[in-house]
């Protein structure tokens, strides 16, 4: 279970730098608060019982409590962000202001992507919180609480128009351990009949499971996985197609490239470049501005 508030207190903010991949080791869920957080360094994905969704440096991610979740990392690099938790009477004056309509729909949506302009924005918006709940002061939550409300705004008001999909069946337990497994295993290409002992079912049972939660076969659902990570080494990279099929878990750069189109339509060439033009549209607004 993720750490609660301290009693007594309605807001918690904690700054984390670790230089190693980090993953929960199980599933948890807090009971007693809310949390926003903001990645600066890394990618993460988190895994629940309902869906799963990935982000990374530059990201917004959201959790209510009462949701069952486990966290995990990428890739082998460092992870910093700064997370705020705070309680649910804590945000009762927003929401009296905004309407609890707004706060859910706040909510609903788990992770917001912005622009570099808005990335740097948020990054001290963050920073200066962190800074604010260090400070020993009679004034400092309701202080923390102004600019807690200032941070939902900027969130809702500038981050970018994407949609965001989860599956709408519940996922069983065993199906969620296998998921898990699935993440933290993909670049090793683990057999069906591998996961299915791993959640202690014959390959049979599993695969029909695995089809009837997810709507798609075990080996299309490990494609989508391996198939992700490329996307995100191919955006956020310059490694080689070689470098990137090693680090994917494709025997080699041709196939990659094949499975690739097949599923995007596009050569892993074309997609980072169609990233860097879409990249360079976000910041053309920005260098207008500035000339």
């Amino acid at each position: 279970m993720p750490t609660p508030l301290p009693q007594g207190q309605h807001i918690v903010v904690t700054h984390i730098c670790i230089n190693e991949p980090y993953h929960m080791d199980s599933l948890q869920m807090a009971t007693d608060h809310y949390n926003i957080g903001f990645t600066i360094r890394g990618h993460r994905r988190t895994v629940t019982p309902l869906y799963s969704y990935s982000y990374q440096a530059g990201d917004v991610a959201l959790l209510p409590p009462f949701i069952l979740h486990r966290t995990l990392a990428r890739y082998n690099e460092p992870y910093e962000r700064i997370m705020i938790k705070f309680s649910p009477e804590f945000v009762k004056p927003f929401i009296q202001v905004v309407g609890q309509p707004v706060f859910t729909r706040l909510y609903e949506t788990f992770v917001y992507h912005f622009s570099p302009k808005s990335q740097d924005k948020l990054r001290r918006m963050f920073f200066d919180i962190y800074e604010e709940y260090q400070k020993d002061s009679p004034y400092k939550e309701f202080i923390l609480q102004g600019m807690l409300f200032r941070l939902f705004t900027t969130v809702l008001d500038e981050h970018l128009p994407e949609e965001f999909s989860m599956n709408p069946k519940p996922l069983s337990p065993p199906l969620i351990n296998a998921i898990v497994y699935m993440e933290d295993h993909y670049r090793e290409q683990p057999s069906m009949e591998e996961v299915a002992r791993y959640v202690g079912f014959s390959a049979g049972y599993f695969s029909r499971l695995f089809h009837s939660q997810l709507g798609m076969t075990y080996s299309t659902y490990l494609n989508n996985i391996q198939i992700r990570q490329v996307q995100i080494l191919l955006s956020t990279t310059n490694k080689s197609i070689m470098d990137i099929a090693h680090e994917t878990g494709y025997c080699h750069g041709e196939y990659l490239s094949a499975q690739f189109k097949k599923r995007t339509g596009l050569t892993p060439s074309q997609y980072r470049k169609q990233c860097l033009l879409e990249r360079d549209t976000v910041y053309l607004p920005q260098n207008k501005k500035q000339s």
